[in-house]
């Protein structure tokens, strides 16, 4: 149970953050630092502006990240106030995203999921939101099995047969640079039951996460051929698919969140209560107006140190900023 839930990563990781931020911490007890950062971990905050050796570290940093990522940047796909996917966005944009919430993600991934939209090199073409998300999170959750795929259909591509293909072990595949396969071929790509019947056996060896291989026999079996991106894009418009890694609602349910919905407009409304109840004066001088000091709203993003490590640092500031006003 401990290795399948990947406990020895979080407590590494508890115990180095720990280390790290010993002074803040030992205001408030170990015991309750480690009580928020369980709890963040249950809760899928963890991961938000953290290194992605880590944000990949685990299936479930994954998940967290893609849902964190659906949940800040679903108006994107918003047009006017209606729900729609009609804006677009470069695979240049949607890397800016990304690292809002990962500084250091990587581009060559972003240009992975484009190539499942775009199915080409034109990195500079436009794609809605939905179509995007959906390609990142098969090339983001999927990403090593993918690179073993991609091994697999080139071999297929090249003549040979299912018996003599190398499945491509989890280690062997990890850190391969896959060569995007030529989906130019006077054969229009590879036999769909013979893709399949290799990829049965990879993702019976395979250590990282597959698709579930009943899932991949019903996408394929109603195809003769297929191309690889073909195939990326078939695993990314598959709900079933996407419901088995439950990161993401289905596509209808896309722009809808009423959890983040609420927080939005509970925000909204303190704001415009403390607007509201501002006092005014006639003369319009704003300088005579007294001094409000806005409550402190503490983001549920963020672990307990790191609140309080801002916290201190804004403090500071408005110190300051007090005794140059005076």
């Amino acid at each position: 149970f401990a290795a399948q839930r990947h406990v020895l990563t979080y407590m590494e990781d508890a115990v180095s953050q720990l280390l790290e931020n010993r002074e803040d911490i030992s205001q408030y007890g170990i015991a309750r630092f480690f009580t928020e950062y369980f709890n963040s971990v249950r809760q899928g905050t963890h991961i938000l502006f953290r290194e992605f050796s880590f944000v990949q570290a685990t299936p479930h940093n994954r998940a967290s990240f893609l849902r964190t990522f659906w949940r800040c940047f679903r108006t994107v796909g918003k047009n006017g106030g209606e729900f729609s996917s009609i804006y677009l966005l470069t695979a240049q944009e949607y890397h800016c995203l990304l690292q809002l919430l990962c500084p250091d993600f990587p581009m060559e991934l972003t240009q992975k999921a484009a190539r499942i939209v775009l199915m080409d090199d034109a990195m500079d073409c436009l794609m809605s939101f939905s179509d995007f998300l959906f390609a990142f999170q098969i090339q983001f959750c999927y990403s090593e099995f993918l690179e073993s795929v991609a091994a697999i259909y080139q071999d297929l591509l090249a003549g040979k047969s299912p018996n003599t293909v190398i499945v491509p072990t989890s280690s062997s595949g990890q850190h391969r640079q896959r060569q995007p396969p030529n989906d130019c071929s006077p054969l229009d790509g590879v036999e769909a039951s013979l893709f399949y019947q290799c990829l049965e056996s990879l993702c019976d060896r395979s250590k990282y996460s597959c698709p579930p291989s009943a899932l991949v026999k019903e996408m394929l079996s109603s195809a003769q051929r297929l191309t690889f991106y073909g195939f990326l894009m078939a695993l990314a418009k598959h709900q079933g698919i996407n419901r088995a890694l439950g990161a993401l609602p289905d596509k209808g349910d896309l722009f809808l969140d009423p959890a983040m919905d609420q927080e939005l407009e509970k925000l909204v409304a303190q704001v415009s209560g403390l607007s509201i109840s501002a006092p005014t004066s006639s003369s319009g001088d704003a300088a005579n107006l007294p001094v409000r000091n806005l409550p402190r709203i503490s983001s549920p993003w963020k672990p307990l140190h790191h609140r309080r490590k801002m916290d201190a640092e804004s403090e500071g500031s408005n110190e300051e900023t007090d005794s140059s006003e005076n």
